[in-house]
């Protein structure tokens, strides 16, 4: 028997907020973290049939991400809904351990993880399937050349992050 997926919207400085997430008993709340996507996004998640609407069901997550919005939150105490294939997995694993503030390239992700310069593509698809954004931070990765690319929800809302973050000056 599968999880029940339930969902619910939030308001934040990004636009209207989508989470979705699993039933979970081991979850604190009761949810696991499916999903967070953000108008526009590309591979953003829709809702499905079945899915059942929870205002209740995501309370620690909002609160978490009101206080990261704030500015006074800078690590996630979430559970996760596993998915991805093993190689994303272990791509998604590195994007949690960029600490706040900082930045990193798609090539150091790739040396991080012990792949050659070949994988820096395979990496970069990688994180552009994260489907945690804001809360597995995708956006404190950067070119190579220091320039922001690549976000599914834009590079505006990628630089309000890093400048949100203090990682962007000026």
């Amino acid at each position: 028997m599968t999880a029940a997926r339930v969902y619910t919207t939030m308001e934040s400085p990004l636009g209207d907020v989508l989470l979705t997430g699993e039933e979970s008993a081991s979850a604190p709340g009761g949810t696991a973290l499916a999903s967070v996507s953000l108008p526009e996004q590309k591979g953003g998640v829709l809702v499905a049939d079945g899915w059942l609407r929870s205002a209740t069901a995501f309370g620690e997550i909002e609160r978490q991400l009101e206080r990261y919005f704030a500015g006074e939150l800078t690590d996630f105490a979430l559970h996760y809904a596993r998915g991805g294939t093993e190689f994303q997995q272990r791509v998604w694993q590195e994007l949690d351990r960029i600490p706040y503030g900082t930045t990193v390239t798609y090539g150091e992700i790739a040396r991080r993880m012990g792949a050659s310069r070949i994988a820096v593509r395979a990496v970069g698809s990688a994180i552009g399937r994260n489907p945690l954004l804001v809360v597995r931070p995708c956006h404190r990765v950067i070119g190579s050349d220091g320039a922001l690319h690549g976000y599914a929800a834009g590079l505006e809302r990628k630089e309000h992050l890093l400048r949100l973050e203090g990682a962007l000056v000026a």
